[in-house]
């Protein structure tokens, strides 16, 4: 479900649920936030397998109350405090709660198919809590509307144009380049990604 890669400095986080598009259960959440809370890695790299990043939380166990779980703010606040350098690697679409992580990330790039959209308005769920402020710094507040409350799904193009990824960047290349954007913090001391982290 979860796999977790230490390769020196740099651990890569793996969603893993493919038959079900990774949709998250609470045992995937808990896995992720402890992976990001233990780890003292300069940089954190997040992915998936298959070509669904994750479509947001499985919805049997949504309705059973994991759509209010705070598992989903532990995830997202483990990621934007990590002192390291967070990189999303988007294998494919990010859909409804998963989008709290990757906002929470540093940097943020995604295959040419990938699509993002948060149908909180629709399914009658409200956005995890630190969710909206993260997307308006990211798109400003009336794209992030448009995603919020008009339920509008978007293409990478536009997720790049909008500021919400950084690059766009062919399948069979994205860890490759998510780990060429790590080369200065890796070989960095932790406390000098840390420091300038801080200042930004």
């Amino acid at each position: 479900m979860i796999h977790a890669d230490q390769n020196g400095d740099c651990l890569t986080i793996t969603l893993d649920r493919v038959d079900k598009a990774n949709a998250l259960t609470a045992d995937m959440l808990e896995d992720l936030a402890q992976a990001v809370e233990q780890s003292t890695a300069k940089v954190v790299i997040l992915t998936g397998k298959g070509k669904v990043f994750s479509a947001g939380a499985d919805l049997d166990a949504a309705r059973a109350g994991l759509a209010i779980s705070p598992l989903w703010e532990r995830l997202s606040g483990a990621i934007a405090r990590h002192p390291g350098l967070t990189i999303a690697a988007l294998n494919g679409t990010v859909a409804g709660g998963a989008m709290g992580m990757v906002l929470a990330c540093d940097l943020r790039l995604a295959v040419p198919t990938a699509k993002f959209f948060y149908p909180v308005m629709k399914l009658g769920f409200l956005p995890q809590p630190s969710d909206p402020k993260r997307l308006s710094q990211l798109v400003g507040p009336a794209r992030t509307k448009l995603i919020l409350m008009v339920g509008q799904k978007i293409g990478a193009d536009q997720a790049q144009s909008w500021g919400l990824i950084e690059e766009i960047v062919a399948p069979d290349a994205l860890l490759d380049r998510a780990m060429a954007l790590s080369n200065d913090a890796l070989g960095a001391a932790t406390s000098h990604v840390a420091a300038i982290k801080t200042l930004i």
